[in-house]
């Protein structure tokens, strides 16, 4: 299995812009490849799997254990090729030595390769490289990508990387390809006019300026040793039908998370909450992930039909899990910063609304206060929360704690129930898939 991890210096380095190009190059070799991102990361496999065709998966060492890393990559990237994890923020950032690129790498046994942003810079270059290099020894560093470099450098950066012991793995020019961001990071694939066309010239552009027989070359190819995970299956004779939304608004969804509850032995089925007037037939559980709710605010507003039965279902006891985006939609009302307001479905009373920062941003360890439909009190999980909204009631059945001590109450809990701004990783620990899973087949009078 040959993989090779692509980070870089700082979020904004241009990974992602490279990451693609070397897909899409990849692709046009005919190469079956399959893909990844470290750290809790919902947009940038979906530009993945816009080019390779395929589900990109996530890899994080603070949501999973060593064990657990090495069986995702293995089992979803045993077929391809090549895989191709892309890094997160800078290669060494994370919390006590997890959620890195570094981690996953030293985890994985993943060779990586550093993506530097030259422009506006010369002999700082060179810093950038050694700090990197010297920084955390042991490291998988083989070579730099040095991006937006102007072609009269190129013979430097080489110089500089037979100085410093390191590889030189191509330069790459600047281009009309760019990805607009906003809050909350890169706009969604779906959002890219002529993504595909795009891609396919970055592809060119990879081909001309990376050395990418070199990249595949310093792919590890080691067998990676790990113990298969034992999930539980619900034996029956039909399907817990699980009705997942998902549209413009709700598209912030780990693959990973809906492939487990399938192999527990759940059916999982998409409706939107914008166009949908009703809830899927026959379904006994539903999810309600993050997005953009705030950008189709009205439209949802107005889908008074379906407003009706999500609110009619989750007071039935459905069991409901309703993260971020998904959460601020069970509210009676959204609230944005130019102070117009709009009517949601109203399980919860109180209003989420706008701010004008991040909010409790960055990995937490949660602490449930009671039982609850994702686990027993007690009970600790990892999450993670990024978003500008908060609520006039977040909850109190769970305390999260982040690593510097801080701490705080949070998320609606109930046996039936999740709904907070924290995001959940069923991999963390495979028991919140089962239990959920669990509960939407008793609701459902499904019985194995």
């Amino acid at each position: 299995m040959k993989r090779l991890l692509i980070g870089g210096t700082h979020s904004g380095c241009g990974k992602t812009t490279i990451v693609c190009a070397i897909l899409s190059a990849l692709k046009a070799r005919g190469l079956s490849v399959s893909s990844f991102k470290c750290g809790p990361d919902y947009i940038d496999p979906m530009f993945h799997k816009s080019i390779i065709g395929a589900e990109s998966y996530n890899l994080d060492s603070f949501f999973c254990c060593d064990n657990t890393l090495r069986h995702l990559l293995v089992t979803s990237g045993k077929s391809a090729d090549i895989s191709v994890i892309e890094g997160v923020m800078g290669y060494y950032d994370g919390v006590s030595g997890r959620g890195s690129a570094h981690s996953v790498s030293m985890v994985t046994e993943t060779p990586s390769i550093i993506v530097i942003d030259c422009k506006g810079a010369s002999e700082s270059i060179g810093a950038m490289m050694k700090g990197f290099l010297d920084y955390e020894v042991p490291n998988k560093i083989k070579g730099f990508i040095f991006n937006r470099l102007p072609e009269r450098l190129i013979s430097f950066v080489q110089d500089l990387c037979k100085r410093l012991g390191t590889r030189y793995f191509g330069s790459f020019p600047m281009n009309s390809f760019s990805l607009e961001s906003r809050r909350l990071g890169l706009i969604t694939a779906d959002e890219v006019a002529d993504l595909k066309e795009k891609t396919y010239e970055l592809g060119v552009l990879a081909e001309k300026y990376l050395l990418i027989d070199e990249l595949i070359v310093s792919a590890e190819t080691s067998h990676l040793d790990y113990i298969p995970l034992k999930v539980e299956r619900i034996y029956m004779d039909s399907k817990p039908r699980i009705a997942v939304a998902k549209d413009k608004a709700f598209c912030f969804i780990y693959s990973e998370n809906l492939e487990l509850l399938k192999k527990i032995g759940c059916e999982i089925t998409f409706f939107s909450p914008i166009s949908d007037k009703k809830l899927p037939e026959n379904c006994c559980g539903l999810i309600f992930s993050g997005g953009y709710p705030e950008l189709h605010a009205e439209e949802l507003s107005a889908n008074h039909e379906l407003l009706a039965a999500v609110k009619s279902a989750v007071k039935s006891g459905m069991p409901t899990i309703a993260e971020c985006g998904g959460f601020m939609y069970l509210h009676e009302a959204m609230k944005t910063e130019d102070d117009r307001e709009y009517k949601m479905v109203g399980v919860f009373k109180g209003t989420a609304y706008e701010t004008s920062h991040l909010q409790r941003f960055g990995y937490v360890t949660l602490t449930a206060n009671e039982d609850s439909l994702i686990c027993q009190k007690g009970q600790e999980i990892a999450a993670h929360e990024f978003h500008y909204w908060d609520s006039t009631d977040n909850g109190s059945s769970f305390t999260a704690r982040k690593a510097d001590g801080r701490d705080w109450s949070c998320i609606h809990g109930s046996k039936s129930l999740y709904a907070g701004f924290p995001h959940l990783y069923f991999y963390t620990d495979i028991r919140i898939a089962e239990r959920f899973a669990a509960a939407c087949a008793e609701f459902g009078g499904i019985y194995g």
